[in-house]
């Protein structure tokens, strides 16, 4: 099997560090062109939710995979 036993953690760790990644550049560097039905800037309400979700599921699959 592909990473053996621990590919549920990469893969949670993985989702929760693109999460915070992804939100957290959303945040910091809007787009500079704006089309027509675009936000120009990223709800910071749901960004901040979506960091700190990615965030306790990045660390929970770290200390899960440093524990096991």
């Amino acid at each position: 099997m592909l990473l053996g036993d621990d590919l549920l953690p990469y893969l949670v760790l993985a989702l929760g560090a693109a999460l915070v990644f992804g939100n957290g550049m959303a945040l910091v560097r809007p787009p500079k062109q704006v089309k027509k039905g675009e936000l120009a800037r990223a709800p910071v309400g749901r960004s901040a939710v979506m960091i700190g979700i990615g965030f306790v599921a990045a660390v929970w699959a770290l200390a899960s995979l440093v524990a096991g």
